[in-house]
C-alpha cells in the first residue's frame, strides 16, 4: 500500500506515518525500486497498534521503546510484556477515576433541571 492509502485506512495522515516512522513508533517501511514506502500488512499491522495504543493514551516514549526492544529480537519479550503490564495497569486504573468522575456527572446531571428551576425560583423571591 502506499502511504496515501494507509493514510485513508487509517485516519492519519501522511506526515503522522513519516513521523512515526521517523522516530521509530514504527519499524522502517520498505521501499519501492523508486523509493516510495510500500506499506505491506506487516507495516499496517504495526500502524494499527500504535494508534491504538496512542489513542488511550499510552504515551510516545513507552511505545518507541517497545518497538526498539522488538526489534532486537526474542530475547527482550520479557521486558516488552513488563511494558504492557504496566501500561495495562495504569490505563485500568485511568478506567477507574474516569468511571468515578462519569457516576458523578450522572448524578449530577440526574434532575439537573428541576434543581436549576427550584434554585431560582427561591432566589428570585428574595
Amino acid at each position: 500500500m502506499t502511504i496515501a492509502e494507509v493514510s485513508k485506512t487509517f485516519g492519519l495522515t501522511a506526515d503522522t506515518l513519516r513521523y512515526y516512522e521517523r522516530i521509530g513508533l514504527i519499524p522502517p517501511v520498505k521501499r519501492s525500486s523508486s523509493g516510495i514506502r510500500d506499506y505491506d500488512e506487516k507495516d499496517c499491522n504495526w500502524v494499527e497498534f500504535i494508534k491504538c495504543m496512542r489513542g488511550v493514551g499510552i504515551p510516545v516514549e513507552m511505545l518507541i521503546e517497545y518497538v526498539a526492544m522488538f526489534r532486537l529480537g526474542k530475547e527482550t519479550i520479557a521486558a516488552r510484556k513488563a511494558l504492557l503490564v504496566e501500561q495495562r495497569q495504569q490505563l485500568a486504573d485511568k478506567i477507574v477515576a474516569m468511571q468515578a468522575v462519569l457516576e458523578r456527572l450522572d448524578m449530577k446531571t440526574d434532575g439537573y433541571e428541576e434543581r436549576c428551576l427550584k434554585f431560582e425560583e427561591e432566589n428570585l423571591r428574595q
